[in-house]
């Protein structure tokens, strides 16, 4: 599935879409930045709460294809900015993690 068939699927909110043609391999659901960085797989849609620049850096470290801030959080100016320029595609949902990780399950099959 792309990232563009997944915001579609899920009604997901685009913040910054650097890859819309991206495949999304795996799903990892993580908050504590520095666990993230050791442990979530390339070509993720990554899940989380956290909302400042540091979630772009982490992003590119583990080469995601989308990060998806869950339970309506908003990006600070910081995150945009630096996901722009670092090509983090960023996206958002109202869904909680539990129930965004059990939809992404379920669409990517």
């Amino acid at each position: 599935m792309t990232v563009q068939e997944l915001v579609d699927a899920l009604g997901l909110k685009v913040f910054y879409m650097e890859e819309e043609d991206r495949e999304i391999e795996a799903v990892y659901c993580g908050d504590l930045l520095s666990w993230v960085m050791g442990k979530c797989p390339p070509d993720s849609a990554w899940i989380t709460i956290m909302s400042n620049q540091n979630v772009a850096a982490v992003a590119v470290l583990c080469d995601t294809a989308c990060t998806i801030l869950s339970e309506n959080v908003q990006p600070d100016a910081d995150l945009l900015d630096r996901a722009e320029k670092q090509g983090v595609t960023l996206l958002g949902s109202e869904m909680g993690e539990y129930e965004l990780c059990w939809r992404l399950k379920e669409a990517l099959g």
